[in-house]
This record gives structure tokens, C-alpha cells and sequence, in this order.
């Protein structure tokens, strides 16, 4: 159980990590340009990766139940990274312009 939580942390972290560089890299020089949309979709290959080798891992690394424990570690995984990707989208993200700005309220002095 603890090589099934471990290693899905760290193909979580691998993951993670290697997309977010990827898309720093691979799809921040092109803002002003047209982008393909398979060049999109390569960054997310890593993830993938990381998830399915660690799937293996875990199936070559246990004695009993390898297929239960090998499914369990990706979708561990899986859902790590995801939520790893939508915090870092949501921290790393630019504040968006508010639709109806609130106007400071006119106060009199007096």
C-alpha cells in the first residue's frame, strides 16, 4: 500500500511538472502566432507517461493483486495530477477584469 502511495505522488509531482514546463516552453513562445492544436495536445503526453509507468512499476514491484494495484495507482495518479494542474492553473492564472467595475461610493465631506 505504501509503494502504491508513493509512487502515485511521484508520478503526480513528474507530471505535473514536466507540463507545466512543457507549456511554458513549448507554448509560451507562441502567444502571438497560430498554434497547431497537436502541439496543445503534446503537452500533455507527459502526464500520460508518467501515470503509465508508474502503473507498470507498481504491477512489476507487488506479489498479489497487480492488476487491482496497478489500476488503483493511476487513478491515484490521475487525480493527483489533475488537481495539481487545476490549483496550479488557478494560483499561476492572471486575475480576470471585472464585467461591471464597482464604483467607489460618492461621500460628501462635511
Amino acid at each position: 500500500m505504501k509503494l502504491l502511495i508513493v509512487v502515485s505522488l511521484l508520478a503526480a509531482v513528474a507530471g505535473t511538472g514536466l507540463c507545466f514546463a512543457a507549456a511554458f516552453f513549448v507554448l509560451a513562445p507562441a502567444k502571438n502566432h497560430q498554434l497547431p492544436g497537436w502541439l496543445a495536445l503534446v503537452v500533455l503526453i507527459a502526464p500520460l507517461a508518467a501515470t503509465t509507468y508508474a502503473s507498470v512499476f507498481v504491477y512489476r514491484h507487488t506479489a498479489r493483486r497487480r492488476a487491482l494495484q496497478a489500476a488503483a495507482t493511476a487513478l491515484l495518479a490521475l487525480l493527483l495530477t489533475l488537481a495539481a494542474l487545476v490549483l496550479g492553473s488557478i494560483l499561476m492564472g492572471r486575475p480576470t477584469p471585472e464585467i461591471f467595475p464597482v464604483s467607489a461610493p460618492n461621500v460628501k465631506a462635511s
